[in-house]
């Protein structure tokens, strides 16, 4: 396909991702909760989940495809994105104020499992058994999170994730929207790893920058719609967990799709220069959240997120 074809291509595929994967969360949860699961594990669970879906069905197709630096620049990618792009504009909208216990819970988990990823990396390739490794971390981290929402009655995210879930829906439709979701993230995704592959090869740049940059900033859009509209709403807990738990996803069940589907040596370039400086935006997310004023994210550190990943573009734009 031409250039225009393909821009057009990852433009209506990025669109109809953020689509299916709402319909895809609403029909999940919904289910849940007509199935009466406490509102804390459906959003500690399904709805983190979600948020990462557009990541992981990007990435596997990807991987399908033979394109394996596609996937793993998407999920290193998206949670640069996520910190610097998506928290920081969330920020500069609205100072968010972090209540949650169990957030504060997560952010250890989000570096241990960032130093897992490093582990399993340093010897330039993502074999089978890494991806097993990974999808081992994620049952494991689902199920603490599951425990976590049985037993945390009082927390501040109980009432944000109770309004976030669709109250309306029948078993029926919420079966149907789920089913909907799954079918258009499928279809879409394609669309975004066809369009991706032929922008790369025609600006001749290399798959892993084009799933740093387009792909990386697409899927991550529907973190940015969700956190924001979470701050508008003063549940900053709600915002800045989509970040968490997105990026947590983002490491455990993205990065796990090209190690399972097409293992291999990936390009240096994603543990020599990406993956400090996602390991850097993490420490900065912790830093801001929990550090210099006691909880609150302030507008100016949301222009210094913003700021470092405008920079961070502009390193890779010079590199290209």
């Amino acid at each position: 396909m031409d250039l225009v074809t393909a821009v057009a291509a990852v433009a209506i595929g990025v669109a109809l991702l953020i689509w299916g994967a709402d319909l895809f969360v609403d029909g999940a949860s919904s289910v849940a909760k007509n199935m009466r699961v406490p509102p804390m594990v459906i959003g500690l669970t399904i709805v983190s989940i979600g948020t990462s879906l557009p990541e992981m069905i990007v990435a596997a197709m990807a991987a399908f495809d033979g394109n394996r630096d596609l996937g793993i620049g998407n999920a290193i990618g998206s949670n640069i994105a996520n910190i610097g792009l998506v928290l920081g504009i969330t920020a500069l909208i609205i100072p968010l104020t972090v209540k949650s216990l169990t957030l504060r819970r997560e952010m250890p988990v989000l570096f241990l499992v960032t130093a897992l990823a490093f582990a399993l990396m340093a010897d330039g390739e993502l074999s089978f058994n890494d991806g097993l490794i990974l999808i081992v971390g994620l049952v494991m981290l689902l199920a603490w999170m599951t425990r976590i929402g049985m037993k945390d009655r009082h927390d501040p995210l109980i009432e944000e994730f109770t309004d976030a879930i669709p109250d309306n829906l029948s078993m029926g439709k919420s079966v149907l929207f789920f089913i909907v979701g799954l079918v258009v993230l499928i279809v879409s995704s394609r669309m975004v790893v066809w369009g991706a592959v032929d922008i790369a090869h025609y600006l001749g740049v290399s798959d892993l920058i084009i799933g740093l940059t387009i792909v990386a900033i697409g899927t991550s859009l529907p973190e940015l719609v969700a956190s924001v509209v979470s701050a508008l709403k003063g549940e900053a807990d709600l915002a800045i967990g989509n970040v968490i738990g997105s990026n947590l996803f983002n490491i455990l069940a993205v990065l796990a799709m090209p190690a399972l589907i097409h293992p291999g040596a990936f390009a240096p370039e994603a543990l020599m220069r990406d993956f400090p400086i996602m390991l850097g935006f993490t420490f900065a997310l912790f830093v801001v959240s929990f550090g210099l004023k006691g909880g609150k994210v302030t507008r100016f550190e949301g222009a210094l997120l913003g700021s470092g990943f405008v920079a961070y573009l502009f390193l890779l734009y010079l590199q290209a």
